[in-house]
This record gives structure tokens, sequence and C-alpha cells, in this order.
């Protein structure tokens, strides 16, 4: 997704500059709901699209919906809210181009930078003091064929894995990934149940059995406000 033209007059000469521009579902602020950073205050920045489709994905309305916005428009919302911490998510942010000159300016403003991307899209061009969160589809989400394993040689130890279980094959995947590839070794490892799917505590009483090296996450969001609420 490109950036739209603007038309810029000299004289009789007529000059095209293009003005990057993203198309963004929403933009809010709230509690981070996951990962390492959950309950701190924190501004989403929700892109438009997604090139998976999971069978439990909370945000489909993020395929589709969406207005275009630049770079600089988005930036200024994002100051409004005075908060040093900012997710970039969507959807699947890294669909779309202009991600990377947003990323570089938000960490020219001093921003601590979160993206939680899909793993099937390549994230070697991330800057690498963006906080990586790449979520490893598991077989219940229909989407694992998709994984794009060779992103994990991009991931140090101040990047988060996590793995969305369903059920106990979910698991027992997730557990076999973990240990083939050494995952404790490059990233934090984080392990989410499917929200009514799943109980946490089944989940808490599996990874305390076989002493994983990982961390159980909830959707804090969820259990604070209404699950198909917006905006949190």
């Amino acid at each position: 997704m490109r950036g739209e033209p603007a038309h810029v007059f000299f004289g009789s000469i007529l000059k095209v500059k293009t003005v990057m521009s993203l198309r963004v579902n929403e933009i809010f602020y709230s509690l981070q709901g996951e990962s390492t950073y959950a309950g701190r205050p924190c501004v989403f920045v929700r892109l438009t699209g997604c090139n998976l489709r999971c069978r439990w994905c909370d945000t489909a309305y993020a395929f589709d919906e969406g207005e275009r916005r630049s770079v600089e428009q988005v930036l200024e919302q994002v100051r409004a809210y005075k908060c040093p911490l900012v997710e970039i998510t969507g959807g699947e942010p890294l669909l779309q181009e202009e991600v990377y000159p947003l990323i570089g300016r938000l960490l020219l403003e001093g921003y601590e930078v979160l993206i939680e991307t899909g793993g099937s899209l390549d994230v070697s061009r991330l800057d690498n003091r963006v906080v990586k969160i790449l979520d490893l589809k598991a077989p219940g989400s229909g989407m694992d064929p998709r994984n794009n394993l060779d992103n994990l040689r991009y991931l140090d130890r101040q990047d988060q894995i996590k793995f969305v279980v369903a059920d106990r094959r979910d698991y027992e995947w997730a557990k076999r990934v973990m240990a083939e590839h050494a995952l404790a070794e490059k990233a934090q490892v984080l392990f989410s149940p499917v929200f009514g799917e799943l109980h946490p505590g089944e989940l808490a009483e599996w990874l305390l059995a076989d002493r994983l090296d990982a961390r159980l996450q909830i959707q804090l969001h969820k259990y604070l406000w209404d699950p198909s609420r917006r905006g949190v």
C-alpha cells in the first residue's frame, strides 16, 4: 500500500510529491492486555488488513475497515495521548510498507515501540530497537502452515514469542516447537489460552507440570471490560 500523490505547483511546473499514508483501523489508548507489558498504559495503532484468517480471530473487523491517514496524522494522534509506550498491531501491520517510516518517526521521537505480527511475514527489516511480538500459529488456528520460522533468527531477548492455544493438542505442538528451536534461549516465550475455549487455570497446570521456561498470559482487557468491546 503506497502513499497517495499530492500535486505541488512551482510556477508552470507541476511536481508530484508522494505523501506516505497507511490504512488505519483505529488508534486508541488503553492498558496493555498482553505480553510482558501487560498492565501498562499504551497507545495502540491498529492497521487495516491481514493475510491470515485464524479461527479464533477477535479483530476480524480490521480485515477491511479503516481509513487512510498520513504518517504525520497518525503521529499527531499518538502524541495527543502523552504516553511513551506505543504498539503497532493489526490485522497484520507488516503488510503496509509505510509502517517502516512510521516506526522510524516514533523511535526518533523517543517512544518505546512494540509491534505484534502474525509470524508469516519477514521481520528482518524491523529496527532492532522495536520489541517484536511474534505470534506463532498453532494447528487449532488453521494457519500453522503459514508460520515463517526463518523469523526466529531475527529475535533477541527483548522480543517475545506468543503461542495461542485452544487445547492440549495445540499445547503439545507449541511445546515441541519451543524445544526444537530452543526458543527460551532466543526470546521470551508466552502461552495464551483461547478466550472462552481453554480455561487459564488448565493451561497453568500444564506449564507447571512440564516446568516450561515460559510465561502464562491472559488477555487482561477481556477481563477488565466487555470482551467484544473495541478500543480497549
